[in-house]
């Protein structure tokens, strides 16, 4: 699995996190999603052959929020 870190904005409360992160994880090639609430900052585990961060991100904009990879 390859790691990416987004920077998240918009995330104001634990039920903001939980629905990233459960959106995030119901997605195919994503392993698993770990946000940093203090930080709004995501660590998504992927397999780049189904998924690309540039996917994640916009699936994460699609509800609500906007998110940008961390380099």
């Amino acid at each position: 699995m390859t790691p990416t870190t987004l920077q998240l904005e918009k995330l104001t409360c634990p039920s903001c996190m939980q629905k990233i992160t459960t959106t995030v994880d119901e997605m195919d090639g994503v392993d698993r999603t770990k946000i940093l609430f203090d930080a709004s900052k995501a660590r998504v585990y992927f397999d780049e052959s189904i998924i690309s961060p540039k996917e994640i991100i916009h699936k994460i904009e699609e509800i609500g929020y906007a998110a940008e990879e961390i380099k």
